[in-house]
Parts: structure tokens; sequence; C-alpha cells
């Protein structure tokens, strides 16, 4: 069974900074893809950053202010959003694709966490 954990999510103005992280644990083999997706009130879940081995991707609305980084050692990712705008504001949900064996893969979610961007 593997588990995503979150944390870093909170209330900052516009302008600000906020630092997510999310470690995965339990009977992990290989990490595949790591990364963050969005959800606001009444819209679609979105992809914000992702890292696979050598390649990272952002969404078009946070590059340039978001930056994801990963600690292997760790099985953790992070997620430095920088420049935080109003539109920005949603529940942030871990997700990785996850090898708990060589012949064993399947996707997991995070429990979420709020990040608002208010004055």
């Amino acid at each position: 069974q593997v588990q995503l954990v979150e944390s870093g999510g909170g209330l900052v103005q516009p302008g600000g900074s906020l630092r997510l992280s999310c470690v995965a644990s339990g009977t992990i083999f290989s990490i595949n893809v790591m990364g963050w997706y969005r959800q606001a009130p009444g819209k679609q879940r979105e992809l914000v950053a992702a890292i696979t081995t050598g390649r990272i991707t952002y969404a078009d609305s946070v590059t340039g202010r978001f930056t994801l980084s990963r600690d292997n050692a760790k099985s953790t990712v992070y997620l430095q959003m920088d420049s935080l705008k109003p539109e920005d504001t949603a529940v942030y949900y871990c997700n990785a694709d996850i090898s708990s064996t060589r012949y064993a893969r399947a996707d997991y979610w995070g429990q979420g966490t709020q990040v608002t961007v208010s004055s």
C-alpha cells in the first residue's frame, strides 16, 4: 500500500510565496511520475506540475512562478510557489504513478491541501 501525505498549504497575500511538500510512503519499487494538480471551486482538476526522469512539465499559468523539485532519497516532491495570484486559490492534490513491484503499477492521490491567495 502506498500513501501520499501533503503539507504546506495555507493563506497568503497576493505576491507571496508558499511551499508544498508531498511524501510518498509504503511499498515503493519506483516512482515513475510525481507532481501536483489543483482544483478550484466549480472547475475541473488541472495539472500544475509533474516530474519524471529528466523532465518537468508545468501548466502555462504557473510557468516562471512555480518550481517543482524532487528528493529521490526521501520520496518527496516540493512545489515552490512564488508570485502567487488570487487565481491560484484551489485545493492542491499530490499525485504519483508508483510501481510497488517490478510488475505492479498504480496511480495514487493525496488528501489535498488548501491554498488561498487573498488580501
